[in-house]
Parts: C-alpha cells; sequence; structure tokens
C-alpha cells in the first residue's frame, strides 16, 4: 500500500472537542493505492493551538470522509478536480461536527506531495 499526503496545510478554525477549545485544524488529502485501487480521504484533525508554535494534533478530533475510490491509479486531473473542492467538502465535514475552518488564516504554507 503507497499512502502519499496530496495535500496538507494547517488553518486557523474554531470548535469544542471532549471540553476543549479548538483553534486549529489540519486539512490533508491523503491517497492510498493497493492492489489496483486507489482512495482518496479527506481528513481533518482540530487541535487547540495554544501557542503560535504548537501543531500537536489531537486524535480525539479527528473526522475523515472517502471523496474518491475506484479501481485505477493515481492521477493528477482527479487530484486537481478533488482539490478544487476541497474547501467545500472540509467545511461540510466540519459544519457536520460542531466546527468552523477559517480558510483566510492558514498557519503555514499549503504542501503538496
Amino acid at each position: 500500500m503507497a499512502t502519499i499526503n496530496v495535500y496538507e496545510q494547517y488553518f486557523k478554525a474554531e470548535g469544542i472537542f471532549s471540553g476543549v477549545e479548538r483553534k486549529a485544524v489540519n486539512v490533508m488529502l491523503v491517497s492510498d493505492s493497493e492492489a489496483g485501487t486507489i482512495r482518496y480521504e479527506l481528513g481533518l484533525s482540530f487541535f487547540p493551538h495554544r501557542t503560535d508554535d504548537d501543531f500537536a494534533i489531537s486524535y480525539d478530533a479527528w473526522f475523515s470522509e472517502v471523496l474518491y475510490e475506484a479501481s485505477g491509479r493515481r492521477s493528477r486531473k482527479r487530484e486537481e478536480a478533488l482539490l478544487a473542492t476541497l474547501r467545500d467538502e472540509a467545511d461540510k465535514l466540519a459544519a457536520e461536527n460542531g466546527a468552523r475552518i477559517i480558510w483566510e488564516s492558514p498557519l503555514i504554507e499549503a504542501r503538496r506531495g
């Protein structure tokens, strides 16, 4: 199985999970391929971000959704299409879990793999 972080970026966020205020989120698009099947998954991990250098990821506020799964292999064209809808999908997933991503406030530059 090959797992690749297609996209990852940290943003300011709002939410409360397990009684702890979360002020940031790690937004990820991850691809997994195995035996001729490709899967792309959106992942959100909300964390406290108590100081500017606090990027300690919380596993009690992790949410994910499979955006695409089919026979085939990794495709740059498919990835660009998924990235074009990533914010809408992430907003929906965050809202379903009582949180909000503040897209106008990135904490780091986007990383692409």
